[in-house]
């Protein structure tokens, strides 16, 4: 009892420490404890072990995990959500106020390996996340190993996803398309493993496979403590995802089929009127898959994904250095959309101009309090993943293979909650075709808007998209999802340090 006691400690004391090594597969959150004494814990009390996975789920919402130095730009996966968005183009950098964010919507940042952001710092966020995760799949057996415990199955469970988490992210960054057999990434399967030479994104996919598939398996009956934390539900979302990238007919069945079952589980039910246009705050929201629930304790100020979007907060947006959304991709929505609001400019005493520039999401993503500056420290909480995801992914999927009929069904379900009248959307009955995946596209960039999903989108439809008038930069420009400039550079800080990789991806 004495050797659990003192273990206990340890783990606790971990999650509040920070480290300054600068290596990018850096040992967090289990440096202090060796994996025997963890995966004796682990046997004895789960509950124990899974303070671990907080610190992981903590590492996604730290500032400067990316190991910047310094850079406000580095703030854990919502900074490359952001980051994403703005090269997708759907989300326009509007100001230059702080010249926060404004060298990437110009795509200078992607282009230069030495640059810090944002090519070392997701080289090594990502990584960090994925070594964490293997320290506790080491701990437990390894990454062959099934356990016994149906507790000690669902930590597994959720390390292994973490890890895929990581690796898709990776992959979508690093690499321009879906080709097995290019040479991407690095795989490390185990903590602390030196440097090693490229995978081929068909070795470093069937790793994300196999890990979700494992974590679907393993948390068959895992109940999560809350939605901070990875459940079957969400792992078979992370999976379709990743088959739906591959660009293959069997894959996108495959993809289809597991977002359905997300939706037909029961567990979300899709965010309504109210609550598209209600802030986005709250971890409970029903239609929240996954996200993390930010307090106090987090520490989050201005170097925060409230920091650079939500006008009421402390932050960019409220002095000028606006992100919102493309405005040609405005000027599409339907006027009785209630999407249509989530956009536009503040007015006093927390009104919204609707529809006027900077078109920045004042009426999306807002703190309850509706007055400029008012959250700091950051506590209104970060959305990962929606149910609405599935319904517009499965819609997607379908249409693309030409099942029109499931394609519809799945698209209206979703615009009976943004409209009130259904005769505003029973245009879609006569749509089959490219028409119809050109709609669900449509309707999938302007559900997500800021949400860090059109990056995703766009390579996996080979979209080509133009800017509007309101970017700061380039507006007019059209970029197609190859082009060089919209993937990031394998950092130079890799190249000169890990002698197994000597060139670039591009």
């Amino acid at each position: 009892m004495k050797k659990i006691n003192f273990i206990l400690s340890i783990i606790v004391a971990s999650l509040f420490l920070s480290s300054c090594d600068e290596e990018f597969l850096d040992q967090r959150p289990t440096s202090f404890i060796s994996n025997e004494d963890l995966g004796e814990t682990a046997l004895i009390n789960p509950s124990i072990v899974e303070g671990n996975l907080r610190g992981i789920y903590n590492q996604m919402v730290t500032a400067y995990i990316g190991g910047s130095g310094g850079s406000q730009e580095d703030f854990g996966h919502k900074s490359f959500d952001l980051m994403s968005d703005l090269l997708s183009s759907d989300m326009a950098q509007i100001g230059a106020r702080f010249n926060r964010f404004v060298n990437l919507a110009n795509l200078q940042w992607t282009d230069d390996p030495s640059l810090t952001l944002p090519n070392y710092t997701a080289w090594r966020f990502y990584y960090r996340i994925i070594n964490s995760a293997n320290l506790i799949i080491a701990a437990n057996g390894g990454n062959d190993a099934v356990p016994a415990s149906d507790a000690v199955k669902g930590v597994v469970g959720q390390a292994k996803a973490i890890r895929a988490f990581g690796y898709f992210y990776l992959s979508q960054f690093y690499a321009i398309k879906y080709d097995a057999n290019a040479e991407i990434l690095p795989i490390y399967v185990n903590p602390g493993e030196s440097g090693k030479a490229k995978s081929t994104m068909g070795e470093v996919y069937d790793l994300i496979i196999s890990d979700l598939n494992s974590a679907i398996s393993f948390m068959s009956t895992y109940t999560r403590p809350n939605k901070a934390s990875i459940n079957q539900n969400v792992a078979k979302g992370l999976l379709a995802y990743v088959y739906a990238s591959m660009g293959q007919s069997d894959k996108n069945i495959m993809a289809r089929d597991l977002a359905d079952e997300v939706i037909n589980s029961g567990e979300f039910t899709m965010m309504n009127k109210d609550e598209v246009t209600g802030g986005f705050t709250q971890l409970s929201t029903p239609g929240w898959m996954w996200g993390f629930d930010l307090t106090v304790a987090n520490d989050l100020g201005l170097v925060s994904w409230h920091g650079f979007m939500d006008y009421y907060s402390y932050s960019y947006q409220a002095v000028g250095n606006f992100r919102g959304i493309d405005d040609g991709l405005y000027a599409k929505i339907n006027d009785n959309d209630i999407r249509k609001q989530q956009f536009g400019a503040p007015l006093a005493g927390g009104a919204i101009d609707v529809g006027k520039s900077p078109l920045i999401p004042i009426g999306k993503f807002y703190n309850a309090a509706r007055t400029p500056f008012s959250q700091n420290p950051m506590t209104d909480d970060y959305v990962y993943m929606r149910v609405t995801e599935m319904y517009l992914l499965s819609a997607e999927l379908s249409a693309v293979e030409g099942d029109d009929i499931a394609a519809r069904t799945r698209l209206k379900q979703v615009l009976a909650n943004r409209f009130d009248d259904p005769a505003d959307y029973a245009y879609v009955d006569g749509l089959t075709g490219q028409d119809l995946v050109d709609e669900i596209v449509f309707n999938t960039k302007i559900e997500f808007l800021a949400e860090g999903k059109s990056y995703l989108l766009m390579k996996r439809r080979k979209l080509t998209n133009t800017r509007g008038s309101i970017h700061l930069n380039r507006a007019g420009e059209s970029f197609a999802y190859d082009d060089p400039r919209l993937t990031f550079e394998v950092p130079q800080r890799e190249l000169t340090d890990n002698p197994n990789i000597t060139e670039g991806n591009k």
